[in-house]
């Protein structure tokens, strides 16, 4: 017995076992037994008592352990009598579960999304709900990616010349006289074939090593399967292995008896063979097991004579799925295909006209897609094929240019070399998200015009070893694997050594975006962090993309995310209307986001402390009667600060002079919060009330217009005097006498305009006024000064404002010379008369 010679399992924990065959009995009875407790129809019982039953068939007829480990295909038979172990002891609890029974209430609207609550049910429920992201996974996993089929028609008319010359001779420069040269030489259609399909699995193996399989199927008068869906199968030298014992098609065989629907009958029932990854899932899933998805695509590879042909092969591969949808559907080994896509490739020889048209993606039926693609044999093959391999497999393309690299005949000098490289696409998302992703067009020799990125190598001038913050690493596959630029890439990056590479971006800098670097022996293409890493300080504000904002809301808006950050309930209550907390949540972030104004400047009552009530309280749900008499004080307040001609904040950024005048400032005022308000008036009734509020406030009485018409007029009158004596200073005028008599006369009319003060005992006594210059005095001064200094300007319109203001000191005006003469009445008692002088006279 095989299980007495081994000595170790080689796992932890798990003994060999002695008796694995007795052990297995008696266990698979026993889960046996334990389903016959469940309804038929339970799908638990129903996907267990199949396994059960197919794997006790095994363990009856199978007396080598080994033999018996490869028919169960799961691992080593300790490992089997452990997952018997584990399944015993789940339908024991599944029986006392009982999940087929209907649940104990309605399941809620939201159940099964990321926030909804599972529904009220038995013990099991909670443990069951928690395979249903894994299953959705899984559905995502086994794409139209996961199985290819390809056919290559192995027929004798694919025998013929692709008609594509290759010169063999190597002596054409070097050649001696009387040496015959070489023939050149045309591949087969069947060699075409075959090259570019391998270069078809050589990048698919290259970037997915796993979990992306391919079944290799040659048809003649019959088909050959050269390999499995197994993964130790799927490599390039096994096929070539294969290829090589199959030979090149006969040209002498019977066409009649050679067709490649052989090999698309074997393509589909291909297809519905399970393959260990999709076994996995269903043995795992157990009831869930029909959301495992089987998906795949078959490539044709074959010279049809027509498009009628091509119908046929259409309604030939539609008829076969549909059959063997029926024979899977009543079996454990087979899996119905859910959707197959047919990729039909049509070679013909250089210089031929083509006898098919091609067809994009055309919806055949609900599981079968075709296309059909015509293309001439050689370097326009490989490089469709390239291109197939791209889209079926979400491929980018990406140019490395300006590789230096020696000569071989100048040791000394190097040249610049551009090497192509295939990935995933993600490796670009980052270009993608910053608008930087320019796409241009490469032309090699082989492949014809495609778009790619290209990168810059880039050696950085640091001394010192960087650590670059890596947000993703794709596996890499050189286009042109053979050429020299690629292997010397390859080796140089095998060796242990990185490449940085940058990337132009539209604002003409350039910035590293990439490194090439190896792990285990596979090339990664890193994709850099080209923005701000998380490990530095973060941004100013004011260097985001609202360009250089200096006046940003930060309080605010810190004060606006405490008020709507969400915190996790356990129980998920709802309101009345039937709402959950997160929606209830969305709803009031939808409301305090209506308006909103980030910016300072942008805004007037969000500067306002005495808007702040009602501001609070208008983007609420529901709003009592207290609310409603806050917010009208609050509107109430407003208007006495307008009767009162208070300030307002207003921001004056980016304006010139004052700004706005205080009815303008208070018109803004009011419009804003007008604008408030009416976005949330639809709310409530009181939401309205506080509408109407500020209507009936903003249609003042007709005394109240008129006195701010009296206002307007003399701040208008105010401006205008400040306007003109800026104009007089802007254009230097010389002094003019008739205007400065002018300007002294309406002068004396606003003197006499101006209120009196009255000569009381109680009034005050005057301020010292310096002494006003007289007309004549004024134009003399100006007359014999000449041109006007700005000074003079200045001082002469303090002195014309200040003398609307107050009266002159009488002292003054009845004074000889602009001195007035003190203590005129009074005598000393000499009897001396005191002068200006201070001296006595007799």
């Amino acid at each position: 017995m095989a299980g007495l010679v081994k000595k170790t399992t080689g796992l932890v924990g798990l003994a060999v076992s002695q008796n694995p065959h007795q052990r297995l009995r008696v266990l698979y009875t026993k889960i046996l037994g334990s389903l016959q407790s469940m309804p038929q129809d339970a799908a638990y019982r129903k996907y267990t008592e199949q396994l059960i039953t197919e794997r006790f068939n095994h363990v009856r007829t199978e007396p080598d352990v080994e033999k018996l480990e490869k028919k169960i295909n799961c691992g080593q038979i300790e490992e089997v009598i452990a997952q018997a172990e584990s399944e015993l002891f789940l339908s024991r609890r599944m029986s006392e579960w009982k999940p087929w029974e209907p649940l104990i209430e309605e399941a809620p609207a939201n159940h099964g999304s990321a926030t909804g609550t599972p529904p009220l049910h038995h013990p099991h429920h909670h443990q069951l709900s928690g395979n249903q992201p894994r299953c959705t996974s899984r559905m995502k996993t086994f794409s139209v990616s996961h199985k290819t089929v390809i056919v290559v028609d192995h027929c004798p008319y694919m025998a013929e010349s692709s008609r594509q010359q290759i010169e063999c001779d190597m002596l054409t420069k070097s050649r001696a006289q009387g040496v015959i040269p070489l023939a050149p030489v045309s591949k087969s259609l069947w060699t075409c074939a075959v090259e570019c399909s391998m270069e078809y699995l050589r990048i698919l193996y290259d970037i997915y090593p796993a979990r992306k399989l391919v079944n290799y199927i040659v048809s003649d008068s019959e088909f050959h399967i050269l390999n499995s869906w197994r993964q130790e199968d799927q490599s390039v030298q096994e096929l070539m292995s294969a290829l090589a014992a199959v030979g090149p098609p006969n040209p002498r065989e019977d066409p009649e008896c050679c067709s490649i629907l052989h090999g698309l009958v074997a393509a589909v029932e291909s297809l519905c063979k399970i393959t260990e990854y999709q076994h996995e899932s269903r043995t795992t899933l157990m009831d869930m097991a029909e959301r495992v998805a089987n998906r795949g695509r078959i490539i044709c590879l074959t010279n049809a004579k027509s498009d009628t042909h091509v119908r046929m092969l259409e309604d030939c591969v539609l008829e076969t799925i549909q059959e063997q949808n029926k024979l899977a559907a009543g079996s454990d080994r087979l899996m119905p295909i859910q959707q197959c896509e047919l990729v039909l490739v049509h070679i013909y020889p250089q210089g031929d006209d083509t006898l098919v048209s091609d067809r994009p993606k055309k919806e055949i039926s609900s599981v079968l897609s075709s296309e059909v693609h015509s293309v001439r044999a050689g370097r326009h093959l490989a490089s469709k094929l390239n291109v197939l391999v791209q889209q079926h497999f979400d491929l980018a393309s990406t140019t490395i240019t300006n590789i230096p690299m020696k000569e071989e005949q100048h040791a000394n000098t190097s040249a610049n070399y551009d090497v192509e490289l295939l990935h995933h696409r993600d490796a670009h998302i980052e270009f993608i998200k910053s608008g930087d992703l320019h796409m241009a067009g490469s032309t090699s020799r082989d492949s014809g015009l495609k778009e790619t990125v290209t990168l810059k190598w880039c050696t950085p001038r640091t001394n010192s070893v960087e650590l670059h913050y890596c947000t993703g690493a794709f596996r890499i596959s050189p286009v042109d694997v053979n050429s020299r630029p690629s292997s010397c890439l390859t080796n140089f990056l095998l060796n242990g050594r990185s490449v940085l590479l940058e990337q132009p971006r539209k604002s003409g800098s350039k910035v590293i975006s990439h490194m090439l670097s190896c792990h285990g022996g596979e090339i990664f293409l890193h994709t850099l962090n080209s923005t701000r890493s998380t490990l530095e300080d973060p941004p100013s504000i004011s260097e985001g993309c609202g360009g250089r904002v200096t006046d940003y809301r930060i309080t605010d808006f810190g004060e606006f995310m405490r008020e709507n950050r969400l915190t996790p309930f356990p129980d998920m209550p709802v309101d009345a209307a039937g709402r959950a907390p997160f929606e209830r949540a969305k709803a009031q972030l939808e409301r305090h986001t209506r308006y909103w104004p980030m910016i300072i400047s942008q805004t007037t009552i969000f500067n306002m402390q005495a808007v702040v009530p009602l501001a609070n309280l208008i983007v609420k749900d529901s709003m009592t009667e207290d609310d409603l008499l806050t917010c009208q004080k609050t509107v109430y307040n407003l208007v006495d600060m307008e009767r009162k001609n208070d300030p307002l904040p207003i921001s004056t950024v980016g304006s010139r002079g004052k700004g706005p005048k205080r009815d303008e400032q208070y018109r803004i005022m009011w419009n804003e919060l007008e604008t408030l308000v009416k976005t949330h008036v639809g709310t409530s009734e009181r939401h309205q009330q506080v509408l109407e509020c500020i209507s009936a406030c903003r249609s003042k009485p007709p005394e109240e217009e008129e006195r701010k018409k009296r206002g307007r007029k003399r701040e208008d009158k105010e401006d205008k005097t400040e306007k003109n004596g800026k104009e007089s200073e802007e254009k230097g005028w010389a002094p003019d006498s008739e205007r400065l008599k002018g300007a002294i006369e309406r002068e004396k009319e606003e003197q006499s305009e101006s209120e009196v003060i009255k000569d009381s005992p109680d009034s005050p006594e005057p301020f010292n006024k310096k002494p006003r210059l007289a007309t004549e005095e004024l134009l003399s001064l100006e007359k014999s000064k000449g041109p006007v200094s700005l000074l003079s300007l200045w001082t002469s319109r303090i002195t014309q404002a200040n003398s609307r203001k107050h009266q002159e000191f009488a002292g003054r005006i009845n004074s000889v010379n602009n001195k007035a003469e003190l203590y005129q009445h009074l005598k000393d008692e000499n009897g001396m008369d005191v002068h200006e002088n201070g001296k006595a006279t007799r």
